[in-house]
């Protein structure tokens, strides 16, 4: 009769559950593992092979057995080396070396030859998975037990090696090792970049407070030296903690990615990833042959920052577009279809041109009128419109460069944004979204009814700058941001103009 234990493969940053099945039947000897299995899964064989007989156990000898392994379902494809595990226990239970009733309990791991485990990836979201799905144990690799350990109400068997696995399946021993608690929520924060180390720029430092309360993606605009690499890197030190959620849904992430170790198991701080403008549209958004995750989606609940924006390649910049609109980016390939969350605020920076100094009162601007056009031109209007905030980040002026550094500035603006970002969570407490940038036009009429005063001045502005219904509703979302971070209810005329000074007006600085 063949043996049955239940495993895991992740799909995307999801998981699927896998039957792995095994029958022993006389005949030419025959080591077969069917079920859409991939080259590494094939190759599992033999590291099963070798981590039973260096465990002591009697492995498939090339004797008169026909050993069959299904992965099931097979419309599936399974990757990885995750399955070395259940398929060495299924092969115990189907050689009668183990007795053992494993009907709730799910297992994964990558074997070493002499019968080590090995981590995964993915282990977060398969112990999460396993116990949306009723089981009551996941036994897992001893090294992944930090991550695992997010997910409460679960019964989790780290095991370092088969023969601890083995054990607790039949004597129900389980390693000292799995009594691992999940890390304490990070409070401190690096104060590396802090608002007070950044002298002048008060009206950058508040676009940025408005970002951080609202979740608005921001562009700082302005000539070498003047200050917006040290703002962008400042903004996550004015980012509240992460919710325990949060904290789960990135190291879900990491975890897939294969990006956590020893010392970071548990993604507890809010992810900065800054990748260089030489990257790929792959390595930013994702994809590739095996629908890899991209910067976008690793820097999930947190923020992605694209210092020279504009020197970025054409295609790389326009495949912003859904993921900023949407918060998610979909892979679509031939074997699946991939939805990876984007949840980011998105921090840009731009020269006004390819020298830095147009309009400059610093140094003569060397570039043509058409240079500065085309340059200026590489941030299309669709992706601007995708901006919710854009700055002019001046030159420092040596008064404020001989000012004194006080204390930390960035403590008490994280306190206000944690302020407004609570007034959200209870306005948003019935809905799918949490922050004022995520709502649609239906959030938009339901939580920002305006007044005559701020109506009056919102068509005025419309009627003079022309401005697209997609940029209409990201000055209300904006409005609404100031006003809760003001403490106010309602959103009045004077949040409606401050939130018109961050809109985009390039065209008329040409």
């Amino acid at each position: 009769m063949p043996a049955h234990i239940f495993s895991a493969t992740v799909h995307g940053i999801d998981a699927r559950i896998i039957t792995v099945e095994t029958d022993i039947t006389h005949g030419l000897h025959c080591f077969t593992i069917v079920g859409l299995p991939d080259k590494s899964v094939d190759e599992s064989k033999d590291r099963i092979n070798a981590a039973l007989k260096n465990s002591g156990f009697a492995y498939p000898k090339k004797t008169n057995q026909k050993i069959v392994v299904n992965l099931a379902p097979a419309d599936i494809k399974k990757e990885g080396a995750a399955y070395d595990l259940p398929i060495a226990l299924s092969y115990l239970c189907a050689s009668d070396q183990l007795q053992c009733n494993a009907s709730g309990t799910l297992a994964v791991g990558e074997l070493a030859l002499d019968g080590t485990v090995r981590p995964i990836r993915g282990a977060l979201t398969i112990v999460a998975h396993a116990k949306q799905k009723g089981f009551s144990t996941v036994i897992l690799p001893a090294h992944n037990a930090p991550e695992a350990a997010l997910i409460s109400g679960i019964t989790l068997v780290p095991v370092a090696t088969i023969a601890e696995c083995i054990a607790y399946l039949t004597e129900g021993t389980i390693p000292k090792i799995a009594h691992v608690r999940p890390p304490a929520p990070v409070h401190e924060h690096d104060d590396a970049y802090d608002f007070s180390h950044i002298k002048g720029q008060e009206h950058a430092k508040r676009a940025l407070a408005i970002a951080a309360a609202g979740g608005h993606n921001v562009l700082l605009s302005g000539p070498p030296g003047s200050g917006k690499t040290m703002l962008a890197k400042a903004l996550v030190s004015i980012l509240p903690d992460m919710t325990e959620e949060e904290a789960i849904e990135t190291t879900k992430v990491y975890s897939v990615a294969g990006a956590l170790g020893e010392e970071n198991a548990v993604i507890m701080r809010r992810p900065f990833r800054s990748p260089h403008h030489s990257a790929s549209d792959v390595a930013l958004i994702g994809g590739g042959k095996h629908a890899q995750l991209g910067e976008i989606t690793l820097a999930h609940n947190g923020i992605l920052f694209l210092d020279e924006f504009p020197e970025f390649q054409r295609n790389v910049i326009e495949a912003l577009r859904q993921p900023l609109e949407e918060k998610t980016i979909t892979i679509s390939r031939a074997h699946g279809t991939f939805t990876y969350p984007a949840r980011i605020i998105l921090i840009a920076t731009k020269n006004p041109c390819p020298c830095g100094y147009y309009r400059s009162a610093q140094r003569e601007c060397t570039c043509s009128m058409h240079s500065v056009i085309a340059y200026q031109k590489k941030i299309s209007g669709p992706i601007a419109d995708r901006i919710d905030i854009h700055v002019d980040v001046p030159p420092v002026t040596h008064k404020e460069l001989s000012g004194k550094t006080g204390e930390s500035e960035s403590a008490r603006v994280r306190e206000n944004v944690a302020a407004a970002r609570h007034i959200q969570m209870e306005r948003f407490s019935h809905d799918t979204i949490s922050l004022n940038a995520d709502m649609s036009p239906r959030h938009i009429t339901a939580y920002c009814p305006l007044d005559p005063a701020s109506l009056a001045v919102l068509k005025a502005a419309m009627d003079k700058l022309r401005f697209s219904a997609r940029v209409y509703h990201k000055i209300i979302k904006l409005a609404r941001t100031i006003a809760d971070l003001e403490g106010s209810s309602a959103i009045l005329s004077h949040h409606i103009a401050e939130a018109l000074q961050y809109q985009q007006r390039d065209q008329d600085r040409i």
